[in-house]
C-alpha cells in the first residue's frame, strides 16, 4: 500500500501548572477554553490513544498500525507494545511539581508496565531568568532529602540552571526534576505516564493528606537516580548539504533523538525504511510532499512520517522551523555525523546517553 503522513487527534491536559501559552504564544488552533497545560501531539499511551485523522487509516487508532504494520510504521525490524515516542507541547506558566518517572526495570517490576519514561525538553520560549531544577546534589542522604522535601526547599538539594530558548535538557528516568514558571517547551519521551512527586498537592493543586504526601516521598526515594545531572544544552549542528538549512541535534539516547530544523529552502529527506520521523511544526506552515501527495502542516501541528513512506520533501512557506524526533541508531545517526562535523566526544556525550554506560 501507499503510505502518507499521519496526522492525529490531540489530547489536552488541564494541570494546574499551565495557562494559555500553547494557543496564545505558540499559536496552536482548536484548543478548548481554560487551562491548556499540555497537548499530546503524538500518543499511543494506553489512557490517551490518538485517532488517525488522515489517509487510508483515518478513524482508526494509531495503536492499530503499531499492531498491524509495526515495521512499515516505525521501522524495519522494529516491534513493541506501542508507538515508541510520545510528543507534547507543555506550558509551565507556573512551576511544575518536583517529580520523577520510573525507569524500565521499575516500570516492569512495580507497575507491570512495559517500560518507564526518559524524556527531553526543548525550550521554545521562556521568560528572562527562567530555570530548571534537575538531579540531586552530591553527598546527600535520604534523610537530607526528606527534610528538604517536607520544607519544600528544593534548591537545598537540587541543582538549578538557567535556560534559554533553543536549549534542550535530556532527563533520564529516575532523575528528579522540575521547571517553570514562565516556560513553554516541546517534550519527547518514552510512551509512559508513570510519575512520582514529592509535592504536598496533586497535579490539579488539590492538597494531599500528610500520610499520602509521606508515601509519595518514600516511593520517590525508592525510584530515585542520583548519578545523572541534567544540564541545558544548546545542541550540536550536524552536516548539511543544503545551503541555508540547519539541523541541530538537541538530545539523544537509546530511546529517542530530538532535532530542531531551520529550513530556508526545500529539504529532501531520503527514504529511510529503518525509522519513522515525528514532525512538529513551530514555524510558518510547512508543505510536506511525497509521491503524488502533499500535506500542509500548520503552525503547532504534528504528524508522523512512516518508515515506509519513501522520499519526502519539506518545503517552507516562510520561516521553516520544525522539531523532528526519531528512534536513532546512535552510531550512524548521532555519533558519526557529529564527529564528521568536528564535534568532540565530550560534546556529543553531553547530549544525553549517547555512548554505552
Amino acid at each position: 500500500m501507499e503510505w502518507s503522513p499521519i496526522t492525529l487527534s490531540v489530547h489536552v491536559r488541564d494541570y494546574a501548572f499551565g495557562e494559555r501559552l500553547i494557543p496564545e504564544r505558540l499559536g496552536k488552533m482548536g484548543t478548548p477554553e481554560g487551562i491548556v497545560a499540555e497537548t499530546w501531539e503524538i500518543s499511543d499511551q494506553k489512557d490517551a490513544p490518538a485517532t488517525i485523522l488522515s489517509g487510508p487509516y483515518a478513524g482508526r487508532l494509531l495503536h492499530d498500525l503499531v499492531v498491524d504494520h509495526p515495521e512499515e510504521l516505525v521501522g524495519r525490524g522494529w516491534s513493541g507494545p506501542h508507538f515508541p515516542l510520545l510528543d507534547k507541547f507543555l506550558d509551565a506558566s507556573h512551576m511544575l511539581p518536583v517529580h520523577l518517572h520510573a525507569d524500565d526495570e521499575t516500570a516492569r517490576r512495580v507497575y507491570s508496565e512495559p517500560h518507564g519514561k526518559t524524556e527531553a525538553w526543548h525550550i521554545l520560549w521562556c521568560e528572562p531568568g527562567a530555570s530548571i531544577l534537575a538531579g540531586i546534589k552530591p553527598g546527600l542522604s535520604h534523610d537530607d532529602l526528606r527534610r528538604a522535601f517536607k520544607a519544600q526547599d528544593y534548591d537545598a538539594v537540587m541543582p538549578r540552571h538557567e535556560i534559554r530558548p533553543g536549549d534542550t535538557v535530556y532527563v533520564p528516568a529516575g532523575v528528579l526534576h522540575s521547571f517553570g514558571p514562565g516556560t513553554l517547551i516541546f517534550e519527547v519521551q518514552q510512551t509512559s505516564d508513570l510519575s512520582q512527586h514529592v509535592m504536598p498537592v496533586d497535579l490539579r493543586g488539590n492538597r494531599l493528606s500528610e500520610a499520602e504526601w509521606d508515601r509519595n516521598i518514600e516511593q520517590t526515594l525508592r525510584e530515585l537516580r542520583t548519578h545523572f545531572l541534567p544540564k541545558p544544552n544548546p545542541g550540536l549542528a550536524r552536516p548539511s548539504a543544503e545551503p541555508g538549512n540547519r539541523f541541530v541535534i538537541g538530545g539523544a539516547g537509546p530511546h529517542f533523538a530530538i532535532e530542531r530544523w531551520a529550513l530556508a529552502e526545500p529539504h529532501v529527506e531520503t527514504a529511510r525504511p529503518d525509522r519513522c520521523l515525528t514532525v512538529s511544526n513551530v514555524g510558518d506552515p510547512l508543505r510536506i510532499a511525497w509521491n503524488d501527495g502533499e500535506l500542509m502542516l500548520g503552525r503547532a501541528a504534528s504528524c508522523i512520517l512512516p518508515a515506509a513512506i519513501g522520499e519526502v520533501t519539506m518545503i517552507p512557506t516562510g520561516s521553516g522551523d520544525a522539531i523532528v524526533c526519531y528512534v536513532p541508531n546512535l552510531e550512524r545517526d548521532i555519533i558519526d555525523p557529529l564527529r564528521a562535523a568536528d564535534h568532540d566526544d565530550a560534546a556529543i556525550a553531553a547530549l544525553g546517553e549517547v555512548f554505552p554506560a
